[in-house]
């Protein structure tokens, strides 16, 4: 078994590399080539979480699980915030053949799934970007969107102003291209935005309805249980709304489920899955006043699609330490 620490995986995972490979899984999931139970979780004190997600994929043939804790205040301490390990098996025999660091896989494999959805469903002329967060989830969302559209202004918000700060002065000096601009207020941030991303811990909305323009799109991440929403329930009446993955949107995107529940919507909201859009079965952005918003859950394909990415690269490279078992 490989053994692949998080330094090895930002050697081996590269944003550009990672967009191809969710890109094509996220097609492969909407044809039915994956075996996605619903992540669980288990409160383990406070506001932490551990969250179990197994999968299995035809193609790459693998199966696996990802063990992460969600630990919100770690950023206040130094430490990301999403903690882990991806255990990789093959099909054969059942083995295990790797393990590897879940924080950075999960990090890079969430904003590039963002970035396809961005890349299928946001208009080409998308120059204006909003980041509403300033974690780890900010920073390589950024990069996520460089990578597919040509952004000349981002905009970083922000709920301390020494946070959005900090993160506008390491975004301007790896992008001295782009202009950076922060502050505190979101609904002054998203006007006249083209691609906005939610990338907060909030339980209670932070995006409104009545603030977004016409023709944007919007990647809303952060809230990956019922519990907690990152925009209201107007915003999700408006929008052309995307699902990563069906089942799990509507058993865990908080703002839908609310939504349904009040009947201002029906379960038929969610036009399709981002693989059917990107395979042509189902339309994505219809017109340029449309509001497009890409709801990501984050399912286990992509980690085990990732993971299987890097045990490659790595066994390829001699990157990592190998770890028998028998």
């Amino acid at each position: 078994m490989i053994v692949l620490s998080e330094k090895d995986i930002h050697a081996l995972l590269t944003m550009d590399a990672a967009i191809e490979v969710v890109a094509e899984t996220m097609k492969a999931v909407s044809r039915g080539e994956a075996t996605l139970p619903l992540r669980q979780i288990m409160p383990v004190g406070g506001p932490n979480m551990l969250g179990l997600m197994p999968g299995a994929m035809e193609a790459p043939g693998c199966f696996g699980v990802k063990l992460v804790c969600l630990f919100p205040e770690n950023p206040q301490l130094g430490y990301s915030s999403h903690q882990g390990a991806m255990v990789l098996f093959e099909t054969r025999h059942g083995a295990a053949i790797a393990m590897m660091n879940a924080g950075r896989l999960t990090a890079v494999r969430t904003a590039a799934a963002s970035a396809v959805a961005t890349r299928a469903l946001a208009r080409d002329d998308s120059t204006v970007l909003t980041i509403v967060g300033t974690g780890e989830q900010a920073e390589v969302h950024l990069e996520a969107m460089l990578a597919v559209r040509p952004i000349r202004t981002v905009r970083i918000v922000g709920r301390r102003p020494e946070r959005a700060e900090a993160f506008a002065a390491l975004a301007r000096s790896h992008h001295p291209d782009v202009s950076i601009e922060w502050g505190t207020d979101v609904k002054a941030a998203v006007d006249g935005a083209d691609i906005v991303c939610t990338v907060t811990s909030a339980s209670a909305p932070v995006l409104f309805g009545d603030w977004v323009r016409p023709g944007t799109h919007l990647n809303v991440v952060g809230a990956s249980v019922p519990s907690k929403t990152e925009i209201d329930q107007d915003l999700v009446v408006r929008s052309a709304l995307f699902a990563d993955y069906r089942p799990s949107i509507h058993a865990q995107a908080g703002e839908l489920i609310g939504a349904i529940e009040a009947g201002r919507i029906g379960e038929d909201h969610v036009r399709a899955e981002i693989g059917e859009v990107l395979s042509g079965e189902r339309p994505g952005r219809t017109g340029v006043e449309d509001v497009t918003l890409y709801r990501s859950l984050g399912i286990a394909a992509q980690d085990l699609a990732c993971a299987h990415h890097c045990y490659e690269l790595a066994k390829e490279s001699g990157i990592g330490v190998d770890a028998p078992l028998d």
